[in-house]
């Protein structure tokens, strides 16, 4: 237990900026600035949990691509629209944690950080579907 107690504790510290976007435009009203934090830091934080499925000392060909498929398309996500950017990055959160499950490290996980790593997941998919339904319904 004791390996993971940062991870945990950082990991739901890394929940705040998601759930500040979601709670500012309730608060103060929608702007752009609002999504495009969230989008940024969404990516950034796509892109750290994409990079953890590729550890060193086992860089095989299949770790790589999981590492990769997350994050190859983001380039492109600039060329959408918000909304299906912002359903491609919620989407993707999902499939990091299942490609983490797939790990043979998984099972030696403390069952407190593998919770963790699902209700993280699914809060931050929750925040895409309410920021999506926020940059349609800016009002």
């Amino acid at each position: 237990m004791e390996k993971f107690v940062n991870h945990i504790q950082l990991g739901y510290l890394g929940l705040i900026p998601f759930l500040g976007c979601v709670g500012w435009p309730l608060m103060f009203g929608s702007n752009s600035l609002n999504l495009e934090f969230f989008t940024f830091y969404s990516i950034a934080i796509l892109a750290f949990m994409a990079g953890n499925l590729w550890r060193a000392g086992e860089q095989s060909y299949s770790n790589a691509i999981k590492a990769v498929l997350p994050v190859i398309p983001v380039p492109f996500l600039s060329f959408m629209p918000a909304e299906w950017a912002l359903a491609w990055l919620g989407a993707s959160f999902w499939l990091v944690l299942i490609f983490e499950k797939a790990t043979p490290q998984w099972q030696t996980y403390h069952k407190d950080y593998q919770k963790m790593r699902f209700v993280l997941t699914s809060v931050v998919f929750v925040c895409h579907i309410l920021t999506i339904g926020m940059s349609i319904y800016p009002k």
